[in-house]
């Protein structure tokens, strides 16, 4: 195979900056424009260059068949003050090892056991909150609600209340600044400015509470139903050994800061999809009316919910993590480009996913695009909201499920109408959050 040393550069790069500034200011174009310039590209984030795949068939190589040939990139390296040796930030072995043992708390069953127990629960809570003719911030009542269930999840009730106060309290500030964080020159996120100190001081006092409640649950013992009793209990399958306070508290710190933001985003953005396309609303209702029959929605009726998982799907496709880093641990090979070891490589599920090669007319919401059919037709990499390979997201299938229960919930009950002359646009953060997104509640 020839290889090509020469890699296009993008327009727009500036002396020290880089493409930082377009990644901040308007990350969307800026990602969406990216195959224009050919499968492998080159950014700059501040002096640091970054190898953009912008392909399914190099996203799964980078991801899946030849992840052992990279690390975490400098993203992750960067949020390893927060995250600890958490799955989002460790590799190679380690990383292996914690991943074994975190997958059990994330299995069908368990998973059952949240949405019955919490999901629904608060779900129906918050439905019941509301009255007719109210108008409500939804943004932040579904982040809100997240966070709730996270902590819900994460910890036993009798447990959690310092901590779930602290989730409420914390996770909102971190994910208002982690993308200056993430894409800023080293030099940046050192300086005392207002975001920095709000960032650090936000992720010292989650760090500082959890561990409490961790010697907690490991002094009652037995098992509570939550994510920290399947963390507690899981043995290391070659040593028998378990984790640790500080690993368990790495695993629960990634959780909440990433799980909760991917599902909080999504679900405001249901509501308000559903709102300005009539007809998809329309079938969304007529769905629940038909599956349910008037009682609440169950973990048995999901599957049976193929509409609403339709929805899901594209809220999943349209509202992403803008971009997945690596560093290739050796001399690798993408799309004919020789990539030294050391170098930062890097996809961004927003270019795959609004590209028209594989979604026609992608700025239009359309949930048929998930039929079995049109789905058969994508080629594999082309959608992967929660990544791909060996580093798929382990609770992919949790906020899969809580989206779907908790849209069908208020759904089944209530329709939330956009109020009149508020614009919504997305406002990148960790994801695409609605700028704002007050709706008005109205009785189905």
């Amino acid at each position: 195979m020839r290889w090509v040393h020469m890699v296009a550069v993008v327009p727009g790069r500036l002396p020290l900056l880089g493409h930082t500034l377009s990644l901040l200011r308007k990350p969307l174009p800026f990602l969406t424009s990216l195959p224009a310039h050919g499968e492998v590209v080159q950014i700059f984030l501040g002096p640091l260059p970054v190898y953009m795949v912008t392909s399914p068939e190099l996203a799964l190589r980078l991801l899946a068949i030849d992840a052992d040939k990279y690390d975490k990139g400098i993203v992750f390296d960067k949020m390893r003050p927060l995250f600890g040796d958490g799955l989002a930030t460790s590799n190679g072995a380690f990383n292996q090892r914690q991943r074994r043992m975190v997958l059990p708390a994330f299995a069908r069953g368990r998973v059952a056991a949240y949405a019955e127990s919490t999901i629904s629960c608060l779900a129906q809570d918050l439905a019941d909150s509301w009255t007719e003719g109210q108008q409500v911030a939804l943004d932040a009542r579904m982040q809100d609600l997240v966070l709730t269930i996270a902590g819900r999840t994460l910890f036993a009730a009798d447990l959690g209340a310092e901590v779930l106060a602290e989730i409420q309290r914390s996770i909102p500030i971190m994910l208002e600044n982690v993308l200056v964080r993430a894409f800023s020159p080293r030099l940046v996120e050192k300086l005392p400015i207002p975001g920095n100190r709000r960032f650090d001081q936000a992720a010292a006092r989650l760090r500082a509470v959890i561990p409490e409640a961790i010697i907690t649950a490991r002094t009652q013992g037995g098992d509570h139903g939550d994510l920290l009793s399947v963390f507690l209990a899981a043995r290391d399958e070659d040593t028998g050994e378990a984790m640790t306070d500080e690993q368990i508290q790495d695993e629960v710190v990634t959780i909440l800061t990433t799980g909760a933001e991917t599902t909080s985003v999504a679900l405001a953005w249901f509501f308000h999809e559903i709102a300005v396309n009539p007809e998809i609303e329309r079938r969304f209702h007529a769905e629940l009316d038909e599956v349910l029959e008037g009682h609440p929605v169950t973990f048995e009726d999901l599957p049976k919910l193929e509409y609403t998982q339709r929805i899901v799907n594209e809220i999943l496709r349209r509202t992403p993590p803008i971009i997945l880093m690596r560093r290739a641990r050796e001399d690798v090979e993408l799309g004919g480009v020789r990539i030294p070891a050391g170098s930062e490589v890097a996809v961004s599920q927003h270019t795959l996913h609004q590209d028209p090669r594989w979604f026609t007319d992608p700025a239009r919401f359309d949930p048929d695009r998930w039929t079995p059919e049109r789905m058969a037709a994508l080629p594999k990499g082309a959608y992967i909201p929660f990544g791909a390979g060996a580093r798929f997201c382990p609770g992919h299938f949790l906020a899969q499920t809580e989206i779907a229960m908790v849209a069908a919930t208020i759904g089944a009950r209530w329709r939330l109408v956009p109020v009149p002359g508020k614009r919504v646009y997305p406002k990148v953060k960790a994801t695409m959050q609605p700028n704002q997104l007050p709706m008005t509640v109205h009785s189905r």
